[in-house]
């Protein structure tokens, strides 16, 4: 049930951890949705609409479950009776951010929640860049939302370019 989209990529993990639909993770469409932990009102509208319609259009939504954004697209597929998955960067036994415990748990019944962290793994700023080669890794291309020029989101649009995964910008409001 390895995520045959990640195989394709550079420094593929050796092994992934998961709780949840784990169907989902080689179902296709996978589009990456991803951005600022800062996330406007605009952001919120714009996460509501991209990742609500590709849940509701079938789609399966990537993202990192971090605050603002990634919550926002995890939320809004959700809402919209789609699959997503999280991609932590920590162990699945943990939830990064903890006020996200509830979403996490919601994603394990409509979607999975992986991570290549060994299982009780805290959170650690470092593994979030490295997580973003899987959230890009997984899908057929990257929607970025809302971000700095300086970021993990934009880190998370370079690692899909150079994968070969299609990268998507919205404009700005």
């Amino acid at each position: 049930q390895y995520p045959q989209k990640l195989l394709e990529i550079k420094n593929a993990p050796a092994v992934l951890y998961a709780k949840g639909d784990l169907d989902c993770l080689n179902r296709m469409p996978a589009i990456a949705t991803v951005g600022t932990r800062n996330i406007s009102d605009y952001g919120k509208r714009i996460s509501g609409i991209i990742a609500g319609g590709l849940g509701a259009a079938g789609a399966v939504v990537i993202s990192g479950m971090a605050k603002g954004t990634d919550t926002a697209c995890h939320e809004a597929c959700l809402s919209a009776g789609g699959k997503t998955v999280a991609v932590q960067g920590c162990g699945i036994c943990n939830t990064f951010p903890a006020e996200n415990e509830e979403l996490k748990e919601r994603i394990m019944e409509n979607g999975a929640v992986i991570s290549e962290f060994a299982p009780d793994t805290k959170p650690q700023s470092s593994f979030f860049p490295i997580r973003n080669r899987i959230v890009s890794g997984m899908s057929l291309g990257v929607c970025v939302i809302e971000a700095a020029a300086r970021s993990g989101t934009s880190i998370t649009a370079r690692l899909a370019a150079e994968q070969g995964r299609d990268v998507f910008a919205v404009p700005a409001d």
